[in-house]
């Protein structure tokens, strides 16, 4: 084999070995808001809620950053139900037992800036709402407070980072 030939060969090999860790990442399985709570409640799995408008760029930071994050999206398809919520579609979903639109359900959250996200029980009672950007590490550290129990079992989050007394 010529010497031009071989590099070619070898370099269309290592091109191939390499692709895959080049691949984007499996994207989040997102809800729609019936279809999640519906999920959550046979599933017994808490859900987080990305409340976000179209014109939001923090909401599009957080979508790029934090729940592109690897170990975030791992974090969340383990132990998390995840919906997104447009706060102004008009769209018809059902919560509290009648149908409303998206954006009056984030109304009865109380959300009025974005991102804002939710978290509920299995049930759909709202555990918490945290306001704002929160970057991957960040993150991390409020899925796990909700997911292992720490919330609902009355323990701070500062206790839960080891700040308390």
């Amino acid at each position: 084999m010529r010497f031009p030939t071989f590099f070619a060969v070898l370099s269309l090999a290592l091109t191939c070995l390499a692709a895959p860790a080049l691949a984007e990442p499996t994207p989040l399985a997102w809800r729609p808001w019936d279809a999640g709570l519906e999920e959550a409640s046979r599933g017994g799995r808490h859900v987080v809620v990305d409340v976000y408008t179209d014109w939001c760029g923090w909401c599009k930071r957080m979508e790029r950053t934090t729940y592109g994050d690897p170990a975030v999206r791992s974090y969340l398809d383990e132990h998390f139900v995840v919906v997104k919520l447009d706060a102004e579609s008009p769209r018809l979903a059902s919560y509290l037992g009648r149908k409303q639109s998206l954006q009056s359900i984030a109304s009865e959250f109380g959300v009025s800036g974005y991102p804002t996200t939710l978290f509920l029980n299995s049930a759909g009672k709202n555990l918490v709402k945290a306001p704002g950007y929160l970057g991957p590490e960040r993150f991390l550290q409020v899925l796990r407070y909700v997911a292992e129990g720490h919330l609902e079992g009355g323990v701070s989050f500062e206790d839960f980072l080891g700040g308390g007394e």
